[in-house]
């Protein structure tokens, strides 16, 4: 089997506001997004398949980072990612057919966050897993390759290979 990649996306610095669905992204926040499509493009990690939560924040952070892709890849909006638990991000991730070999999350912490520590096999890059446990900040990124298929993913069936804080 081809080894899959998944990212898994903290939307980028969003502002306050009394609904939570609707909080947008703060000027900051845009280039934090923008800055992660660069980095995602010169990396050659073009997703092939982007679920994204419904909250406002998480459909600019996509809006932006693909933007700045060649190719960017028709986001698809999943309430399950908004839930902000590990359970519903990996139900939503456990549905992608197998054809596709990239798949993005962008969402929310804890869930980001726990799902990042979670999924980890232990075989991680040391340098990616002191940034993913030093706190998974708005706008950061965590790559994955799995030996599985994204039905099958689960607890430490992934290995992380790279992450991207928003100031790196």
């Amino acid at each position: 089997m081809r080894p899959r990649r998944l990212l898994l996306i903290r939307h980028a610095r969003a502002a306050g506001g009394p609904v939570d669905l609707e909080r947008p992204l703060t000027a900051e926040g845009v280039q934090q997004a923008a800055a992660l499509g660069a980095w995602l493009e010169h990396a050659g990690l073009m997703p092939d398949r982007v679920l994204v939560s419904p909250a406002r924040r998480a459909v600019q952070t996509w809006e932006q980072a693909g933007g700045a892709l060649p190719s960017a890849v028709q986001p698809i909006g999943d309430a399950r990612i908004h839930d902000n638990t590990v359970d519903a991000l990996l139900a939503a991730i456990r549905e992608t057919p197998d054809d596709v070999l990239s798949v993005a999350v962008v969402g929310h912490n804890p869930s980001i966050g726990e799902l990042a520590g979670v999924l980890d096999d232990g075989r991680s890059d040391p340098v990616a897993r002191r940034g993913v446990e030093s706190g998974f900040p708005a706008g950061g990124v965590a790559v994955f390759e799995l030996a599985v298929s994204f039905a099958a993913v689960g607890p430490a069936a992934a290995t992380l290979r790279d992450f991207r804080a928003p100031s790196d």
